[in-house]
């Protein structure tokens, strides 16, 4: 999946889920939970907002980084969810 085809998809809760289990990452998906039970809400709406606070909020050097890294791996589109989640999970600490 590109990058902006997933960002365009995770303004819904049930995408950003599939997206997120499809990672295969099953520490962080438990981080995730947590932090979305934490917040009151269900897992997938979870990950879809810690993507568009990234999208709404990184700063321009935040961008940056982020661009020269996705020309660097082979799926753009899971650093990218790894990054957004990351910074929520920071700020949920």
């Amino acid at each position: 999946m590109l990058l902006g085809d997933l960002i365009r998809k995770f303004d819904d809760g049930e995408a950003a889920l599939e997206a997120l289990l499809s990672l295969n990452d099953l520490a962080l998906v438990a981080r995730v939970e947590a932090a979305a039970q934490a917040s009151e809400m269900p897992l997938g709406e979870y990950a879809a907002r810690a993507t568009r606070r990234y999208i709404d909020q990184a700063s321009d050097e935040d961008w940056l980084t982020l661009i020269g890294q996705l020309a660097r791996v082979s799926d753009p589109a899971e650093y990218f969810l790894r990054q957004a989640l990351a910074q929520a999970l920071a700020g949920a600490r």
